[in-house]
């Protein structure tokens, strides 16, 4: 899998926090699977948290490709926060104020996890 050519037709800065693990073109569409990477949310900085894996997968539609429908399926982790004994995630709305992703691509991501 051509990782720059990916990088090209996905929202620019998905890659600071997800990396593409399959690509697999179905009938009249795509998908494109992504998983979040197992970066430590900034908020949490300090404190002792352990990966539980990830929720459940979403499927989001992304633009067309080629004519194509294309859709995302996205898998976001989860961590114990070993401190509090709570689930945690990472707050995109924090995410977004906070780096280099485009506002673009953090209205997406807000949009889709409410």
């Amino acid at each position: 899998m051509n990782q720059d050519l990916i990088q090209l037709l996905l929202p620019e800065g998905l890659f600071e926090y997800f990396e593409v693990v399959k690509v697999e073109k179905v009938e009249n569409s795509y998908n494109i699977y992504i998983t979040e990477l197992n970066l430590i949310p900034k908020e949490f900085d300090g404190q002792k948290l352990e990966s539980k894996g990830y929720f459940e997968e979403e499927t989001v539609r992304d633009f067309p490709l080629r004519g194509k429908a294309c859709f995302l399926k996205i898998k976001r982790r989860k961590w114990l926060n070993h401190d509090t004994g709570k689930i945690v995630y990472r707050n995109w709305n924090l995410v977004a104020s906070g780096t280099r992703m485009t506002s673009e691509f953090a209205t997406f991501l807000k949009g889709a996890f409410r």
